[in-house]
């Protein structure tokens, strides 16, 4: 009967840890080539292409993860130093897409100030944009995404994109459901060099 009365209490004490593990695993990802760090609900995959822009091609790194209906991802480019001046023309070229894109469908996009930290814990301005995209009536996406342009010491520009898409949200407002703790960790715990 002891055994019995054992066997039940390991068996409960399993099946409760099970039921508390988190499904997001949170990990420090560092991503020296594109001078950041960040910390991921999962092991991301990376990917790496080339873009053409006006008779060149740009180096573009992506790192992404999907969780469930989330896809956590950070995009950088890099502008080599000669062509640094272009940058913010394509940070603009970058947001009128998503933004034309949400339109077209008959979402809406809010924006708000918002601050970032480099990793020597300098705090700099930026913007977070909270955008709907309506496919239909029945299935929608959101998505929030920051821009962060940063220089470093030999002229080279880095642009990231960090970004969260959920698929089907069960709220009509895009900041309230993108605000929660999951997705706040991901933007706060993103460190530029």
């Amino acid at each position: 009967m002891f055994k019995n009365v054992l066997r039940i209490g390991c068996f409960a004490t399993l099946v409760f840890l099970l039921a508390c593990s988190p499904k997001l695993n949170w990990r420090n990802v560092q991503a020296p080539d594109q001078h950041y760090t960040a910390l991921f609900p999962g092991k991301p995959e990376k990917m790496e292409r080339q873009l053409p822009y006006q008779n060149q091609e740009l180096k573009q790194s992506l790192e992404a993860i999907k969780i469930d209906d989330d896809i956590y991802s950070i995009s950088t480019i890099k502008l080599p130093a000669n062509t640094a001046w272009e940058a913010s023309k394509i940070v603009f070229q970058l947001q009128s897409n998503l933004l034309d894109r949400a339109k077209a469908s008959g979402g809406i996009a809010n924006v708000e100030e918002t601050t970032y930290q480099t990793v020597d814990h300098q705090k700099f301005a930026s913007k977070d944009y909270f955008i709907t995209f309506k496919a239909n009536e029945k299935i929608q996406q959101m998505m929030r995404v920051r821009w962060i342009t940063r220089f470093s010491g030999n002229g080279d520009v880095w642009i990231y994109q960090i970004s969260v898409l959920h698929t089907n949200p069960n709220s009509d407002d895009s900041k309230i459901l993108l605000s929660k703790e999951e997705y706040e960790t991901f933007f706060n715990e993103f460190y530029p060099d």
